[in-house]
């Protein structure tokens, strides 16, 4: 069977990234809307992107009413906007809720309706012209074909898949990752570390992402902590930024598993962010995760240099297992009762977050194909 990877059709990086990109943005459309969050104003970021519009003599208006994970009320905040201004291209700057917000509303756009309307649908039509500038190291939603919009009726995530969701131009510039702070820089950080493992021993996986896969765990293990610790690490910053891509370009060609499947319905129901609910999840999934693929495991052991050569498979499994736990630990990633989480609760919906899982098809993806009671399982060992 043949392979196909998707990929941004112009990728801009390194310093400078975004003047050099300005030409390309530009010649998209007539009038841009930026899509981008409050923190992004304040931090001087959206200015940045100003001056290079505004020196390219292109008309823009901004929607920053992004504050926290994206809803469908954002979204059609959001198409009012881009109506009401007469745009005809979006910019995304931020982190993930922002590019995923800037994908939907790309999406209703073109095709009209609501942002419900494209649940369960494969987006292949042509949408509203994109350009993704991630601010935030862990996504990957710039090189994607997915997004992911919380229904806030029936309290579950919508993922929307399709080519065309894939923004046509990615700027990875670092200056615009200096400002996230060591909490965000932990829990984007290990999602985009969550990406390519899981990209790699996903059944899915094929000799290109493995490419992107295995270059992006180097890099994470190699530079997460000193961007954790020293977030004015200009290098580290944009080792984790050209990371955090290769990641998303591996998930979005093959897919990722259980950790992603089970942390969806998490962040629906308990509005835990994105990165932060698969740092949760790595420390029990992971166990189950290798008992079905210790070769792949151990190839990504031996990759970051925590196994030798001669350890067997299980071994050099356990030992890269061991590495990302202690990431998880040094980073102080929050169990659900520290980060505010009801038990009672919590447990109440349970069997409804294990078939919400199982519905979105990435636990399937796993080598040790789990069952809805090992879901359950697992969601219980967070409390343990």
């Amino acid at each position: 069977m043949a392979n196909v990877l998707l990929l941004p059709h112009q990728i801009f990086t390194g310093e400078n990234a975004l003047t050099e990109a300005g030409a390309s943005i530009c010649a998209l459309g007539k009038k841009a809307l930026i899509v981008t969050d409050p923190f992004m104003i304040q931090f001087g970021n959206v200015a940045k992107v100003e001056e290079m519009l505004k020196s390219n003599k292109a008309p823009y208006a901004i929607f920053s009413d992004i504050t926290g994970e994206p809803t469908d009320k954002m979204v059609e905040a959001g198409l009012k906007v881009y109506a009401d201004e007469g745009c005809d291209y979006l910019i995304a700057l931020g982190g993930g809720s922002c590019i995923d917000t800037m994908k939907a509303i790309a999406v209703v756009a073109a095709g009209g309706g609501t942002i419900t309307d494209y649940m369960g649908r494969s987006i292949e039509e042509d949408v509203a012209p994109m350009v993704a500038i991630p601010t935030t190291a862990g996504t990957g939603s710039e090189a994607t074909r997915v997004t992911i919009i919380a229904d806030t009726v029936n309290q579950v995530k919508m993922m929307l898949i399709g080519s065309s969701i894939v923004p046509p131009v990615a700027v990875i510039d670092p200056q615009f990752t200096m400002t996230a702070p060591p909490s965000v820089t932990a829990n984007t950080g290990l999602d985009a570390l969550c990406h390519c493992m899981e990209a790699y021993t996903s059944r899915r996986a094929q000799p290109l992402t493995d490419t992107f896969a295995l270059s992006a765990v180097k890099r994470i293990v190699a530079n997460l902590s000193t961007c954790y610790h020293d977030g004015k690490n200009v290098e580290a910053r944009a080792q984790m930024s050209i990371a955090a891509l290769e990641a998303g370009i591996a998930f979005t060609n093959a897919s990722v598993t259980i950790i992603h499947g089970m942390s969806r319905p998490i962040g629906a129901l308990f509005h835990v962010p994105h990165g932060t609910s698969n740092a949760m999840l790595i420390k029990v999934c992971l166990p189950f995760m290798l008992t079905g693929c210790y070769d792949r495991f151990a190839d990504l052991g031996r990759a970051i240099g925590v196994a030798a050569d001669d350890d067997d498979d299980k071994t050099a499994a356990e030992k890269f297992q061991a590495k990302v736990m202690a990431m998880v630990d040094e980073m102080g990633i929050p169990t659900p009762a520290q980060f505010g989480i009801d038990k009672d609760a919590f447990f109440k919906v349970i069997d409804k977050m294990a078939d919400d899982a199982l519905t979105s098809g990435s636990p399937q993806n796993t080598w040790h194909q789990p069952t809805k009671e090992d879901l359950v399982g697992l969601y219980k060992k967070l409390w343990d």
